[in-house]
């Protein structure tokens, strides 16, 4: 089994020097770094938390990092056009030595998108604006000149140089929805990243999207597949008790969900539930972290978990 470790990081209730140490540390230890495109905090509390916006973030992120891949899980395109996010993830390509991945998603976070002047249709008109947008940066990121004209999107002749440093810049979708995401991904998509789920559901939604692949006629195993696991361990069993309560009190009626897609409890617990997701199929596996999280317990996973799970998935592998 091959398996890609890293670090989805809320760029929340942190000051930036601080997030800036925390992204050299994960650097070094970890293969993946992405930010988060929101306005406001995740989970929503009305706009009340310390929050950066997430482009500038990874220009510094980008700039402040040497080995691991980087890039958003995911961008909502309601908030920029096609052609800036392509000439975004160009740049952020340049400035990283094409280290850079693009993800885009069709959003979620209806508060703060109301709160900032920006429309919210409804669930099928966002996941039209994602296909549309998709195709769109898929040609400005691989083609001399595109032109599109969609219902919501349109590009004339427009170009996006200079291209990337990658020869295919990768770009990622991310969602839960089986019949317009996962078909999305099977027909557009170089990878796909699901967020808080249960092993057994994201394997039975990589079982779906292997079925879109079929009726696309693509080959499942060229879609690379993530998972994002909020990061919720202690060090000891009565602080592990304290952020599991924490994290309903965080979520409220969506603490069933998150909590199924959770690392709770100590870090010696950690290795095998990793594995789990690796063995259904999961390549990727990410430690979402919203500040304040256990500094203790991070340190622990960062040096006892994540080199035990290369070893025990390169040994079962083998």
């Amino acid at each position: 089994m091959n398996v890609a470790l890293g670090a989805h990081v809320g760029q929340q209730n942190m000051s930036m020097a601080s997030m800036r140490a925390l992204w050299r540390r994960l650097d070094a230890q970890l293969d993946w770094i992405s930010a988060w495109d929101h306005l406001y905090e995740a989970p929503p509390q009305g706009g009340t938390v310390d929050h950066f916006e997430a482009l500038t973030v990874l220009g510094a992120l980008a700039a402040d990092t040497e080995r691991a891949r980087l890039g958003c899980l995911v961008f909502y395109v309601g908030y920029r056009t096609p052609g800036v996010l392509a000439k975004a993830a160009t740049t952020l390509d340049h400035i990283s030595g094409g280290r850079f991945e693009l993800g885009l998603g069709a959003g979620w976070h209806e508060e703060e998108v109301k709160a900032f002047g920006y429309s919210w249709p409804g669930a099928g008109v966002r996941l039209d604006m994602l296909d549309e947008a998709t195709q769109i940066i898929r040609g400005l990121l691989t083609q001399p000149r595109t032109t599109f004209v969609g219902q919501h999107f349109h590009v004339d002749d427009a170009s996006c140089l200079p291209a990337p440093v990658q020869a295919r810049l990768p770009i990622w979708i991310g969602g839960r929805g089986e019949r317009r995401t996962l078909r999305l991904v099977a027909r557009l998509a170089d990878g796909w990243n699901s967020a808080y789920i249960s092993v057994e559901e994201f394997a039975r939604l990589s079982a779906v999207l292997d079925g879109w692949c079929a009726t696309e006629g693509r080959d499942p195993s060229t879609v690379r597949r993530a998972v994002n696991l909020s990061f919720n361990l202690a060090t000891t069993t009565k602080q592990a008790t304290v952020n599991t309560e924490a994290l309903r009190s965080q979520w409220g009626p969506e603490f069933g969900r998150i909590a199924g897609g959770a690392l709770l409890g100590t870090p010696d617990t950690a290795v095998e539930r990793i594995l789990s997701y690796v063995q259904a199929g999961a390549q990727d596996v990410n430690i979402a972290l919203r500040a304040p999280w256990d500094e203790d317990a991070l340190t622990a996973y960062l040096d006892e978990v994540v080199p035990a799970v290369r070893a025990a998935a390169t040994s079962r592998g083998s």
